[in-house]
């Protein structure tokens, strides 16, 4: 649809841009990222023909861009800019109908049926037909930007320019204009090229991204590629991460503020921990990066209060989750800052310890019973139900965890358990073998996020050996003191 070969240019004798090669395809929705004096706008202008190339070429349609006249070109590309205005006081369907120019035809510009019907399906997809008599001047920014994209396709292009089209919008209207625009680019063929600065807005709804670097390509490529974290801390000059979207498959980034290199190492221990009959509470100065199965708070985040709630064992409850922020809430916690979770275990049975290393240490939390214990190789014999977890276990390491160290740190923490109860004898009633956990135990990794970088927690690594440890003697006293409670 629209091929650009080595093309050079900018404003007058000044090339803002050298050399510049790509392509963009039919039903593309192209991005065009870069920091502020990269040339992204002047790209965008000489794409419309706003601008004049210097050197190279702009085929659009296999058609080189200065063989266009302007009605023709105007059939073929349409633009909106980031700072549509309207100098007068026309309606929303005025507005809308000078979209139609380029297609009117004759000495005196006749309006005809076709111009009619156009006009008001675009109006009507676009979601401003309601209010087509009302000035202009009277909508929100919002509104105002529905209009000018409703008068852009009006036109009935191919390819349509967007210039950063959800500045200055609230986060629904951009949602609903990428959305929309997203939906044409598949079901109408409609090909987008638009100039993003928010690289997660690019990322989230781009099929393809074009990264410029001081008027250069740094890279033409998926979003996946482009938005590396290397290569945009290079690029922009700034501390940024790269994570997944949650729901779906999208690159997303986050800044990362600086912080004041002298910030204190905090040691997370049993000063921090109050235990109760109704619930065991630890309480850090500051938030801990979290990885959880937890009730509340499961994931990963940060959070600043971790609870274990006794619950009776016949705990029955349609909505657990709604049922636990409400209990935390009654009892002074905020659910979005708490881990919580439930146990049937009597929690005066509690096992923690701090265990240290010379540069990092992990205290660790257990409560455990083995009443509902089930041999996994084997759970297909069990009836699924659901009940208060009975061995849950929460380890607070005082560093610095990777994302890989979270993930291993949870596979170590198992490893270790299932060793407890191999070397306890913990039975599963149902299969009569040994057993490997229970039916709903729960897990807790929680870090610092200070002091030394601790970047695997395999078996045999250094933060591996403690937390083998630690979950290990934790777990074998915590079942040996509830199962001595039964015995009395």
């Amino acid at each position: 649809m629209l091929s650009v070969q080595q093309v050079s240019g900018g404003y007058s004798n000044e090339a803002v841009l050298n050399d510049i090669s790509f392509e963009v395809k039919t039903g593309e929705l192209f991005g065009i990222l870069g920091p502020n004096g990269s040339g992204k706008t002047t790209l965008l202008k000489m794409l419309s023909g706003i601008l004049p190339i210097q050197t190279g070429e702009i085929l659009i349609g296999g058609k080189r861009l200065q063989e266009y006249r302007a009605k023709e070109l105007a059939q073929m590309v349409a633009v909106l800019s980031q700072h549509s205005s309207q100098s007068f006081s026309y309606s929303v369907k005025e507005t809308v109908s000078l979209g139609r120019y380029a297609h009117q035809k004759g000495f005196f510009q006749t309006w005809s049926n076709e111009d009619e019907a156009v006009v008001q399906r675009v109006m009507k997809q676009i979601g401003v037909a309601a209010f087509q008599n009302k000035n202009i001047q009277e909508l929100s920014g919002g509104e105002k930007q529905r209009v000018f994209l409703a008068q852009a396709l009006a036109q009935e292009p191919e390819i349509l320019l967007l210039d950063e089209p959800t500045n200055h919008l609230d986060l629904s209207y951009q949602k609903e204009l990428l959305d929309f625009l997203k939906r044409w680019t598949s079901e109408k063929g409609l090909t987008v090229i638009s100039i993003f600065h928010d690289l997660n807005l690019a990322g989230l709804y781009c099929d393809r991204l074009l990264l410029l670097e001081k008027g250069m390509i740094n890279i033409d490529h998926v979003p996946n590629e482009v938005l590396r974290e290397e290569r945009i801390r290079d690029v922009y000059h700034t501390d940024i991460q790269k994570h997944p979207h949650p729901k779906v498959a999208a690159p997303q980034m986050v800044l990362l503020p600086s912080v004041d290199k002298e910030t204190k190492t905090i040691e997370i221990d049993q000063t921090m921990l109050t235990v109760s009959e109704e619930f065991i509470v630890l309480t850090p100065t500051t938030p801990l990066r979290t990885m959880s199965s937890g009730v509340i708070g499961s994931g990963t985040g940060w959070h600043q209060t971790f609870v274990n709630r006794h619950v009776d064992k016949d705990y029955n409850c349609n909505d657990h989750r709604a049922e636990m922020a409400s209990f935390l809430r009654s009892n002074g916690f905020e659910p979005s800052e708490t881990v919580g979770m439930m146990t049937a275990v009597v929690l005066e049975d509690v096992i923690f310890k701090l265990f240290k290393q010379e540069d990092f240490s992990v205290f660790v939390v257990v409560t455990a019973g083995v009443g509902n214990a089930i041999d996994a190789s084997k759970s297909e014999l069990h009836t699924y139900g659901l009940v208060p977890g009975t061995i849950n276990t929460w380890i607070f390491v005082n560093g610095e965890l990777t994302e890989e160290a979270f993930i291993q740190s949870i596979m170590t923490a198992t490893e270790a358990k299932v060793k407890a109860m191999h070397d306890l004898m913990v039975m599963d009633e149902v299969t009569g073998t040994i057993a490997t956990g229970t039916s709903t135990d729960s897990i807790l990794i929680a870090a610092s996020q200070t002091g030394t970088v601790l970047e695997f927690a395999g078996t045999i690594t250094p933060l591996g050996k403690l937390i083998s440890k630690a979950v290990y003697q934790c777990t074998t006293e915590a079942i040996q003191k509830s199962s001595r409670r039964k015995q009395l």
